[in-house]
């Protein structure tokens, strides 16, 4: 939603959690875009933006990555350029995913984990996950493009999933169930 009358422009999604207690498997968090044509807005995604890849066109990238935590207050971060997008994009969704790899965890076993979803200085969305105790990933954002004046609004799209981050790149994007 834009500011008097400002649509969005460049955003960032950022995450934080604590590191695993001393003995234990590494817990780590990656945040997850994923685009979608104005053809096709809930459709398959276009492409998927993780910490080992950025959008084709740059406006989508990862600017922090964390495979730890650290507990140094948010750690991991994603830029979108909202404004520099194609206007072949209506859509893009952002969770944040668990790897599931070397031990199966929920965001119950995550400690002090939050996401925090800013336009310049201003917050869009603070969550600490709490309510998804029990998911392996959630969806945090949706960032849609009104068709009448081309500007990019926020929704929050808070939604629990039990899948892996390549399962859930395939279903984060998908219409809730009723």
């Amino acid at each position: 939603m834009g500011d008097g009358g400002r649509g969005l422009g460049k955003v960032e999604v950022r995450i934080k959690w604590d590191p695993s207690p001393f003995g234990e498997a590494p817990r780590h968090l990656d945040i997850i875009a994923t685009t979608y044509a104005a053809d096709d807005p809930h459709g398959r995604p276009v492409y998927v933006v993780h910490c080992d890849s950025r959008s084709p066109d740059g406006t989508i990238n990862m600017s922090r990555h964390s495979r730890t935590g650290l507990g140094l207050g948010y750690v991991e971060a994603m830029s979108f350029e909202l404004d520099r997008l194609a206007p072949s994009f209506a859509r893009v969704v952002v969770g944040v995913a668990i790897h599931q790899d070397p031990v199966p965890r929920t965001f119950g076993d995550m400690s002090n984990a939050g996401v925090l979803v800013v336009d310049g200085y201003r917050e869009l969305l603070k969550d600490d996950f709490a309510r998804f105790a029990g998911s392996t990933s959630v969806t945090v954002a949706e960032f849609v493009r009104d068709t009448a004046s081309g500007e990019w609004e926020f929704h929050e799209a808070l939604r629990g999933f039990d899948s892996d981050p390549v399962g859930f790149t395939a279903e984060m994007g998908s219409a809730p169930q009723p």
